[in-house]
């Protein structure tokens, strides 16, 4: 899918008399990606199509075709574009056979006459393209079914070699066999790269096949839904107006999309139960040092009260992961804050079911370094992670439980564990392996016997192979899954030096730091990077005892290390014209991107990122 749209839609209103008919309607379609168009009868779908089509001029608002303004006054427009419209009456001529109507005006002729043989093997092979079976192309189309004459009429528009193809309520007079054909058909035009739009009213039919969903109600936008993590309880809210919950959750629930790190190729899956929208959650965090942080938890019970809390804790665990903890000190601080907000609640008045307990919440986190290829873990009463090692075994890996979150009174214990590249750890939740129909030990012996046959799928298919394995039909409680194939950070992107206590020493890691980054093609960071490991190297000379390390690591941006004994951080602070130093560390902040201290059972390691040069990028 390209990162451009092919089709973007930027508030379009269209008054037909006294009637709204769109109100500031948005919407964007990719190539190679399927948008379904849904809304009750009178929402607006059939003049928003009639807008891109060119049928209809829009009052207000903006039509953009890859990246330019277009002004659509005519069909004609859009089919130079490359926008083919398949409306609902289909415009086939009945008495006419399929190649008629394929080739209908753009007839194939050779020296002035018409070329039978050649658009009859055209035809042929465009519909068997499409699989779409017809066995006699020289009988009447009206002797064809209607899902036939859809695919006639899908193949005669791509004739033209259209770039978007829009299918007015294609289902709307066929059959559920003859239905199921034409959304095969749409899945065959996505395979295609083609940008598809299927407008229907029929929910289920546009979920089948469709990436994304836009809703419109009464001419308004009410939502832009992932079909992957959409509930058939948040659509209907969309599409009946009780949109509230549905854009809570979507704010509040899904994360926006994986950050970007280079340590893990990361996939994800969140699905609400029926019951209800519940508190499982989980998150990606990248960390200083070119690692990243992965939790997941559960909140206890359903409802919106559920869903606030848990973004509350994804909030507080964001938060306590910029301080660098380590897993075990952040689950505390975690269990810590989760009884302070017990406590406010239960000796507060609020609306029913604000009081409720958090108290029995959990929550697993680890934190992995492509450097040293370790994980270290720690959980809160939450279920043991899976690894999938490079060759295909499967463990539940001996995680010590700790107490679930609120409990209080007992530590948490942190394990390390050696992750070989290419391994692939899978966190999720109780709701994927246990329901009212099946013991937890039983999901987790399913869990690893699907995880078993992931070897060599991406983490997208390891994520949807596990949910065909174990997911119930009726899902009583949420369910969270997230896998994450580590990656290590290459030999050649790491430089180590081993510092003595003495000032002469800088000027020697500076040579050699100048010498590694023209062999990485940095030269151009050459100066600030040998301003900031001069400042740095200086300080811990100075302040610190013992030995010091320095490390360049070279992942999405150069990241400068320098490690010492003490456990003193530095603080940034604005130097007085008196005061004999302070203005080092202020220089190394304007120079940086970011910078912090992480601290080590050693001592403490002072850490600077800056951007790469865009070309390098």
């Amino acid at each position: 899918m390209s990162d451009s749209p092919l089709l973007s839609v930027r508030g379009v209103s269209k008054r037909f008399g006294a009637v709204q008919a769109l109100c500031e309607v948005d919407l964007t379609i990719y190539e190679g990606e399927a948008v379904g168009l849904v809304g009750s009868n009178g929402a607006g779908k059939s003049t928003l199509v009639q807008v891109i089509a060119g049928v209809t001029q829009a009052d207000v608002g903006v039509v953009e075709w890859r990246g330019r303004t277009v002004d659509l006054r005519r069909p004609q427009d859009a089919l130079k574009l490359g926008i083919a419209t398949i409306h609902q009456d289909l415009a086939l001529c009945d008495n006419l056979d399929t190649v008629e109507n394929l080739y209908l005006g753009r007839e194939l002729r050779t020296l002035g006459v018409l070329s039978q043989i050649k658009m009859e093997k055209r035809a042929r092979t465009l519909l068997d393209a499409l699989s779409i079976p017809i066995e006699s192309l020289r009988v009447p189309v009206a002797s064809l079914s209607g899902a036939q004459r859809q695919g006639v009429a899908i193949a005669r528009a791509l004739i033209g070699e259209p770039e978007l193809i829009i299918l007015d309520e294609p289902t709307a007079a066929l059959g559920p066999r003859q239905a199921a054909r034409v959304l095969e058909l749409v899945q065959r035009l996505r395979d295609q790269h083609l940008g598809v739009l299927l407008v229907s009213p029929e929910v289920d039919e546009v979920r089948a096949v469709a990436d994304r969903m836009a809703v419109l109600r009464v001419g308004r936008n009410t939502g832009f839904f992932d079909t992957k993590y959409t509930t058939q309880e948040q659509l209907d809210a969309a599409i009946t107006g009780n949109t509230a919950m549905a854009v809570n959750l979507q704010q509040s629930l899904l994360p926006h999309g994986p950050p970007d790190q280079n340590a893990l190729d990361v996939a994800f899956r969140y699905l609400p139960a029926q019951a209800g929208v519940g508190g499982d959650w989980f998150d990606v965090i990248p960390l200083a040092g070119a690692r990243v942080a992965v939790v997941v938890g559960d909140i206890v019970g359903h409802g919106m009260h559920a869903a606030a809390t848990m973004g509350r804790l994804r909030t507080a665990v964001f938060n306590f992961s910029m301080l660098d903890l380590p897993p075990d000190d952040l689950l505390a601080h975690l269990d810590d804050l989760v009884n302070r907000i017990d406590k406010d609640q239960s000796a507060g008045a609020g609306p029913p079911g604000a009081d409720a307990p958090i108290a029995g919440a959990t929550c697993l986190y680890a934190i992995y370094d492509p450097v040293t290829r370790c994980c270290q873990l720690a959980r809160a009463g939450h279920l043991p992670p899976a690894l999938v090692a490079p060759d295909g075994s499967v463990e539940l890996l001996d995680v010590p439980a700790g107490p679930p979150l609120g409990l209080g009174g007992l530590p948490f214990e942190a394990i390390e564990h050696r992750l070989p590249e290419g391994s692939r750890l899978v966190l999720y939740t109780d709701g994927l392996v246990e329901d009212r129909f099946r013991d937890i030990d039983v999901g987790l012996d399913l869990l690893r016997s699907a995880l078993s046959g992931t070897a060599g799928r991406t983490t997208e298919e390891s994520c949807d192979a596990v949910l065909n394995a174990l997911m119930p039909a009726a899902p009583t409680d949420d369910i969270a899954l997230l896998v994450a194939e580590t990656r290590a950070l290459p030999d050649d992107c790491i430089a180590r030096w081993s510092v003595p206590t003495e000032p002469a020493a800088v000027g020697a890691v500076r040579e050699g730091a100048d010498e590694q980054l023209a062999a990485w093609g940095l030269d151009e960071l050459a100066f600030t990077t040998e301003l900031i490991l001069s400042e740095l190297i200086t300080n811990a000379i100075r302040y610190a005892t013992g030995p010091i390390d320095v490390r360049l690591l070279l992942d999405r941006s150069l990241i400068c290390e320098v490690a010492d004994t003490s456990s003193t951080s530095p603080h940034l602070r604005y130097a007085a014209t008196t005061d004999e130093g302070g203005r080092g560390l202020f220089l190394v902040a304007q120079l940086a991107e970011r910078w912090g201290t992480r601290y080590t059972k050693e001592g403490k390691i002072i850490w600077v990122e800056q951007r790469l040069p865009t070309v390098r990028r």
